[in-house]
């Protein structure tokens, strides 16, 4: 079955660090363009860090600049998103998603046609 599993999620305190990983089954990741995205309750999912296939570089949204990096691991078929220095407002549901190249908007926008994650909630304490 084409799917993304997450693991990872947590509680965490203030400065502390996670990382998520997002495993692809059934497909190759490397053949795609990948993202991670969060979204906490009433509001919208929100692009973090997105890679088109083609790309070498990933581009970051300026809140996780310098503290977020997303890894794909071709061997394992997995992704991850490498968290550093948290802070409370970075409490949310994390999801990854995969997909073609031509399905994505703008930086970082939720694609139109994608596999996701079934999300990983992360909580950091003050």
């Amino acid at each position: 079955q084409v799917q993304l599993v997450e693991s990872g999620g947590g509680l965490v305190q203030t400065g502390g660090l996670l990382r998520l990983s997002c495993e692809a089954f059934e497909f190759t990741l490397e053949d795609y363009a990948i993202g991670w995205f969060r979204q906490t309750p009433g509001e919208e999912r929100v692009g973090l860090s997105c890679l088109r296939s083609y790309e070498s570089r990933a581009w970051y949204t300026d809140s996780v600049k310098g503290r977020f990096t997303i890894v794909k691991d071709a061997a394992k078929n997995t992704m991850y998103l490498e968290m550093n220095n948290l802070k409370p407002d970075d409490t949310a549901v994390y999801y990854c998603a995969a997909s073609e190249d031509r399905h994505w908007e703008g930086k970082c926008l939720p694609p139109r046609i994608a596999w996701w994650g079934q999300g990983a909630q992360v909580t950091v304490s003050s």
